[in-house]
């Protein structure tokens, strides 16, 4: 069946939906549109079978919904209507939220419903909750919806009992607003409800920003309001019960960065709170990146903002990776976040920095430098478990290891080519087709397209998908029996002999040469597409009104 996308962006939860769809036979058109006038225009152009909208900003024209089904994806329970579903719920501190299906109507959020899903609600942040509860009851609601409709059936009859939301206005800054004197609880909601977009405007060392990355603190205690220590970029804050850390800031018309970056001179005497990756606090506190060992496995977990590596990251995990390459381990188990595993080079960061070329050379060149320690490990077995979704670098980043895992239901991005057509680096010209062949890997990098797991798995980019959770820890089940004795051994003999005759075949070294030549022409050179696209990236400029409207092409 033939779907057209209608969405104010490409989000992850869309890209989820679109590859999933794309698993059970159907064909889908993504149309990113701005107005109802590039709606109709897409609609027209695509003449689909059926219309899902999964982020939708804009309401849907009557022109186009009273000619196609158009199903609206709605991160709320039944019965809610208004535009932040999600914020209200953390403010309000809902035990269960949901997603519902529901079909276009003049009245906003108010047409029949077909169908929907619920999911217990966590204490994390608004951005946490959309990518991985949302981003699976809207799988969920919407596989069920499109398969009625493709049966030829109605909207689901919905009992009283169910429809347990309301109408709800846009939450303001007002609806957020918190004094440092409250509970650590209802600061934490207050920002978490922000976040990541808007933020929540809060009062930091006498100036007003948009707060983010808001982490619980244990132990360190003082004045509310008052800065106690920073670490790796992060401020912790006093509370009227605890304290709260912070990871970042937003000056208004600004752009979102670590906390210590904007507060510049302000935090300079501020005591720093070191904590070692190998370090495992008994209390709550922010820990970006922790080392912890179970048996033969060292595991290395990362957890960057928005999967953003800026070059601090990136000398840091690096450091981390050598001190569990150096341990008395058999395995190396990279674990990453479980919002994203990694998305590459900070793009942030560099808009931010006095010259972003430069910027881009130095974080690009800590991203290899990290790549290749992982790509040429030869004392120990290193494995990637994928829980968030990754893209560009990032996913190089995991093929690294010498065996990939990943959650079901993650989408990866092993692109470039969107910012501004950049060349890419991080070994990925030798890293991705080693996997898949030079013909897949060129259709991977050139088609711009998202790839779920499962045809990851069998295209050969990961090895296996597993469902749940846990697939940390079932991992660990599967690979535990070959760091035993003679296997591990021979294992290691195995991929020492691989990596011998890639090796003789073609340097490693050379792979970076001719990408960083690629790299610099992006990044020094005449043609200013990459910095053009970054700056509209990280600002979030719209052009007025567009309709970008994509074929999908997927790999069988």
């Amino acid at each position: 069946m033939r779907i057209l996308f209608l969405g104010t962006r490409h989000n992850s939860l869309s890209q989820r939906l679109q590859v999933e769809l794309e698993e059970r036979g159907h064909e889908i058109v993504v149309a990113e549109v701005s107005g109802g006038e590039a709606m109709e225009a897409a609609a027209q152009a695509a003449n689909p079978a059926l219309i899902v909208a999964p982020m939708l900003k804009r309401a849907i024209p009557d022109s186009v919904w009273k000619r196609w089904t158009c199903l609206i994806v709605h991160p709320g329970i039944p019965g809610d209507r208004g535009p932040s579903a999600i914020d209200w719920a953390i403010l309000d501190g809902a035990a269960e939220w949901g997603v519902t299906v529901l079909e276009a109507r003049a009245e906003l959020d108010g047409g029949p419903v077909w169908a929907h899903a619920a999911f217990p609600m966590r204490g994390v942040g608004k951005s946490t909750l959309y990518r991985r509860e949302t981003t699976q009851a809207a799988f969920d609601a919407v596989l069920r919806a499109v398969e009625r409709f493709e049966r030829g059936g109605k909207p689901a009859r919905l009992a009283a009992d169910l429809r347990r939301g309301s109408e709800r206005p846009s939450c303001r800054q007002a609806d957020r607003r918190f004094d440092w004197k409250e509970p650590t609880a209802r600061i934490l909601a207050c920002i978490r409800s922000g976040d990541s977009a808007p933020g929540t405007l809060a009062r930091v060392a006498g100036e007003s920003f948009h707060v983010f990355g808001a982490h619980e603190e244990g132990l360190l205690r003082g004045v509310p309001g008052a800065l106690l220590a920073q670490r790796d970029g992060a401020v912790c804050i006093a509370t009227g019960d605890g304290a709260v850390w912070l990871t970042h800031l937003r000056r208004k018309d600004g752009i979102k960065l670590p906390s210590v970056q904007v507060l510049g001179d302000r935090v300079q005497a501020l005591p720093e709170s070191v904590l070692a990756p190998q370090d495992a606090p008994e209390r709550a506190t922010w820990q970006e990146i922790r080392y912890r060992e179970c048996g033969h496995f060292g595991l290395l977990h990362f957890d960057f903002l928005n999967g953003a590596m800026n070059t601090q990251h990136c000398e840091r995990l690096l450091a981390a990776y050598r001190y569990a390459r150096g341990r008395p381990t058999r395995a190396v188990v990279l674990c990453g976040g479980g919002d994203f595993w990694s998305n590459g080079i900070d793009l942030n960061a560099i808009e931010a920095a006095d010259d972003p070329g430069e910027e881009s050379w130095r974080n690009i060149l800590a991203m290899n430098a990290l790549v290749r320690e992982i790509a040429t490990t030869g004392n120990k077995l290193v494995f990637s478990v994928l829980q968030g979704n990754a893209g560009a670098g990032g996913v190089t980043l995991a093929l690294a290891a010498d065996r990939v895992y990943a959650r079901a239901g993650v989408v990866l991005n092993p692109h470039y080519k969107r910012m501004g057509g950049l060349y890419g680096s991080e070994f990925w010209t030798y890293l991705i087709p080693r996997r898949v062949g030079e013909a897949t890997a060129r259709h991977l990098t050139d088609s711009l397209q998202p790839l779920g797991t499962g045809r990851a798995a069998r295209i050969g980019l990961i090895d296996a998908a597993f469902e749940g959770d846990e697939v940390v820890e079932r991992v660990l089940r599967i690979v535990g029996p070959e760091l035993a004795g003679h296997r591990y051994r021979a294992a290691l003999a195995l991929k020492a002999r691989q990596r011998e005759q890639d090796e003789l075949a073609k340097p490693l070294d050379r792979y970076a040469e001719e990408e960083l030549a690629e790299m610099r022409r992006n990044f020094f050179g005449a043609d200013r597409s990459y910095h053009e696209a970054r700056r509209r990236f990280v600002w979030k400029r719209c052009e007025a009104p567009v309709c970008d409207v994509q074929e999908t092409k997927a790999l069988a």
